[in-house]
């Protein structure tokens, strides 16, 4: 699936102003089982076309010049699928990985894994490992690659390490704050997230990027994944530049009594 271009034949690209482009988008990629079953396919079919759907995205993201872009791939609850499921989900990640991180790389993106290490396959690992090494100094955009990952444990995985940190004497509790909860997260330099996506029609975050996501503007499309286009993530961009985010601040307007 190396095909796929970085500047799709007659694709317009929207004009946006840097400034008001959300820099760090956040996905659920929900839908693809859904998808398979509507065409009476196997589920892992809607996997497969989420995968170059996934590459449309990001080149999408390269062209309006968002910077980062964080995927959600495998969660810590999507160990309850079947077992053939996941055997499929992991195989097919540690696949796609082989395959699209010389394209990524070329694109200039760096690829970064989020996630806990327990469970997850040595070969998908080892593949993850690969591809961060391979793009470790690209600058033109940052992709988080979410494989068993969940917001709430991650925040406990901080927890834990803070708590170790505190008992070494390393760290004082009169230090913890914000800052310090998010120097102990998946990835301490992740920015937060500005908009966060979720395709599939349902509306909820299930667990991704809790804490990164305090602040973000939500977009919920009712397309399935595999139906997504950059087109799509466009839209959500511009619809995201017309919020009006004031992070918990409020401006009075002036109340006319003429």
């Amino acid at each position: 699936m190396n095909d796929i271009s970085l500047h799709r034949k007659g694709c317009v690209v929207p004009s946006f102003k840097k400034e008001l482009l959300p820099q760090h988008i956040a996905i659920v990629m929900d839908g693809n089982g859904r998808w398979a079953n509507e065409r009476s396919l196997p589920r892992t079919e809607g996997h497969k076309v989420g995968e170059s759907v996934l590459l449309d995205v990001i080149a999408g993201g390269l062209e309006v010049g968002v910077k980062e872009i964080s995927a959600f791939a495998f969660s810590t609850e999507n160990w309850k699928r079947s077992p053939a499921e996941v055997r499929f989900i992991m195989g097919f990640s540690r696949d796609v990985l082989a395959r699209q991180r010389d394209i990524l790389h070329e694109w200039g993106v760096k690829v970064r894994w989020i996630g806990r290490k327990p469970r997850l396959w040595e070969t998908v690992l080892h593949q993850l490992k690969e591809a961060e090494e391979l793009t470790k100094n690209n600058t033109r955009m940052t992709f988080n690659l979410a494989i068993n990952y969940g917001g709430r444990a991650e925040i406990a995985d901080a927890a834990q390490q803070i708590a170790n940190d505190v008992t070494l004497g390393v760290l004082k509790t009169s230090d913890i704050d914000e800052s310090t909860i998010s120097r102990y997260l998946y990835a301490p330099f992740m920015n937060d997230v500005d908009l966060f996506i979720r395709t599939g029609g349902e509306q909820r975050t299930s667990n991704f990027l809790m804490w990164e996501s305090a602040y973000a503007e939500f977009f919920f499309s009712e397309k399935l994944w595999p139906d997504f286009t950059r087109e799509d993530l466009w839209e959500a961009c511009e619809a995201y530049m017309c919020r009006d985010r004031r992070f918990g601040g409020a401006v009075d307007k002036v109340v006319s009594h003429s």
